[in-house]
């Protein structure tokens, strides 16, 4: 029986709410009067309910399509603005318990394991500096005696611990298995951002059927954010493995899973990620049958910002250049850059046992560009590159972030923010090229602060940024 406010995860992820939502969707979506009424809804920046997004799935006219992906834009935009936040997967141990058939890192694969020492670690914050990264996700597989919770934290506290002359990682996200609200507690008092964790596939048959291990159980892990939220991790983000079962079904369920939160704690997820299947040691994601084209992945992306206006969407190197400057377009919001999915390949560690067995990545990537050069083909779009953190120093997280990302007034934060971010990048990391593209830009979208008072607080800070003050924030 679906129940939105249910704390058991078969209740607000209904199998047969899905498919009855699928089945509805099917026959509105032949009406104009329908989607109008829909699309006008969604242009309120108001949100769409899981019943009203699917009708949308289902559009396959093109002209419908483009207003689709009109409004997508323009909601983004109207919230984020041309903001883009940029942050890098920081990989801290492939040991893992678990044998999931869509990972590399599954426990069945004969490859080298390694788990950073502290001074490893130090190693690889330092090389993502010098990259000009402010904000980390940190990754490990699931391993109990190998990776507990006491690693997870002291990693955290090392992270922070690292100065530079240009500031230090500002900003630890964590993604780490399924846990309990006591362990959830120690990550908050860490002091991390967003709590992540991936539902692969809320298809629940498909979900018992693809994992193997600790993972299997699918009301442990699908009801974990809520055990995060209980824990007091304000922010959460969510987002299934597309490729894994049928797209339609995962885009509805993430969408029920976005309400149930909104309605239990009156927060929906602060992220919503779009990972999809690739091929990857042991792994080939050609026999996989429900893989995701790009036609309708594009869909799925610019109907999610039309159902969930608020919150931001994320996009992995998993994608290929052209798709990704695509996906931006209709709702992506943060994008990683630089990105090394095995454990430490930012100082460039040598992966191999002392048997000579090499270690692997979790899944092959598509986008291989250098953070810079990242940076320069945002630019050249117009968008801001943005490495702000100042949500999180400030205490706008949670319920105190959410009813300013709804209303629109987070730009008088954000966009700000944003440009005091990149000019810390311009004068700490960019070459002569980026320089002048990025302070042209910053000259043109300072302009753009909805605010007076705040355009002349951050024309303020500018001067301060240039004159070698770092970390000023609204």
């Amino acid at each position: 029986m679906y129940n939105v406010k249910s704390m058991n995860s078969n209740e607000f992820i209904d199998h047969e709410e899905i498919l009855s939502t699928i089945a509805a969707a099917k026959k509105l979506a032949t009406s104009k009067s329908t989607i109008d009424r829909i699309l006008e809804k969604a242009e309120s920046c108001t949100g769409l309910t899981h019943r009203e997004a699917a009708v949308l799935l289902e559009v396959t006219d093109s002209e419908i399509l483009d207003r689709i992906y009109i409004s997508a834009k323009k909601i983004k935009e109207k919230i984020y603005g041309k903001r883009i936040v940029i942050f890098a997967p920081l990989y801290l141990s492939n040991y893992c318990v678990n044998n999931c058939i869509y990972c590399g890192y599954k426990c069945s694969n004969k490859i080298a394991r390694h788990q950073l020492t502290q001074e490893e670690l130090k190693l690889e914050v330092r090389a993502l500096e010098a990259m000009g990264h402010k904000r980390l996700l940190l990754e490990v597989g699931e391993d109990d005696e190998k990776c507990p919770i006491d690693y997870m934290l002291k990693c955290i506290e090392t992270i922070y611990s690292e100065k530079f002359k240009n500031g230090s990682i500002r900003r630890v996200n964590v993604d780490i298995a399924a846990t309990t609200v006591e362990n959830y507690k120690k990550l908050r008092d860490a002091q991390i951002g967003t709590y992540l964790l991936f539902q692969e596939t809320y298809h629940k048959p498909t979900y018992l059927s693809v994992h193997n291990g600790p993972k299997q159980n699918y009301e442990w892990h699908t009801e974990a954010m809520d055990r995060a939220m209980q824990g007091g991790i304000d922010d959460v983000g969510i987002g299934p493995l597309y490729g894994l079962y049928e797209w339609r079904y995962e885009a509805i369920a993430t969408l029920m899973h976005a309400e149930h939160l909104e309605a239990v704690f009156g927060v929906g997820p602060h992220t919503i990620s779009f990972p999809r299947l690739l091929s990857a040691e042991g792994v080939d994601r050609n026999s996989f049958k429900y893989l995701v084209s790009d036609e309708d992945f594009k869909k799925i992306v610019a109907v999610t910002r039309l159902a969930v206006p608020y919150t931001g969407m994320i996009l992995s190197t998993r994608e290929t250049i052209d798709f990704r400057k695509e996906l931006l377009d209709v709702g992506i919001s943060q994008i990683s850059a630089g990105s090394c999915v095995g454990v430490g390949g930012y100082a460039q560690r040598k992966g191999v046992d002392k048997n000579g067995v090499e270690e692997k990545p979790q899944f092959n990537l598509a986008d291989h560009r250098k953070p810079i050069d990242v940076i320069k083909w945002l630019v050249k779009d117009g968008y801001i590159p943005s490495y702000c953190t100042a949500c999180y120093k400030e205490g706008r997280t949670g319920d105190r972030f959410m009813p300013l990302a709804k209303s629109g007034q987070i730009a008088n934060f954000c966009h700000p923010n944003a440009l005091l971010t990149f000019e810390e990048y311009l004068k700490d990391y960019a070459d002569d090229e980026l320089k002048d593209m990025g302070e042209k830009l910053i000259d043109i979208e300072i302009q753009n602060v909805p605010s007076e008072k705040q355009k002349n607080k951050a024309l303020k800070y500018l001067e301060m940024i240039r004159n070698g003050e770092r970390d000023l924030r609204f």
